[in-house]
């Protein structure tokens, strides 16, 4: 089941069904079922908390994955910043959206096995994620 919650901030404007929908296309994709994956959107304030919380990290940051998978079932909590998201659209001259949905995904891709923090592993990331942007779309 995926469940979509808000802490501090308005839910965002996402279509749940064809959201969810488009979430186990990608994570079928990778050979993967969806499990229990659990969005939480939040503002800045409450993301550096988890960050320094549970990472022991000082930043701001769009998406924090918390991974409990258990074999080829996904399972997750997904914490992600709108503050955050806005700022990144706006940075990259994106659209909103566009932007929410790829990082929506983002944390999925995470789930399926994606890293991006190594050698070549960002582009690898960014691949993923254009393909799994256009799969939205169908």
């Amino acid at each position: 089941m995926i469940t979509y919650n808000t802490d501090g901030v308005r839910m965002p404007a996402i279509k749940r069904r064809e959201t969810t929908a488009w979430i186990r296309r990608v994570a079928a994709t990778y050979g993967r079922k969806v499990g229990d994956v659990g969005y939480m959107f939040v503002n800045d304030e409450k993301i550096l908390e988890v960050n320094n919380e549970y990472l022991g990290h000082d930043y701001y940051t769009d998406i924090i994955t918390f991974d409990y998978d258990e074999g080829d079932t996904i399972n997750g909590d997904l914490v992600i910043s709108l503050d955050t998201v806005r700022t990144n659209a706006e940075k990259f001259g994106k659209d909103y959206d566009e932007e929410l949905h790829r990082v929506i995904i983002h944390g999925i891709l995470h789930l399926c096995g994606i890293n991006d923090k190594g050698p070549g592993e960002r582009e690898i990331m960014e691949a993923a994620e254009n393909r799994a942007l256009a799969l939205l779309s169908e």
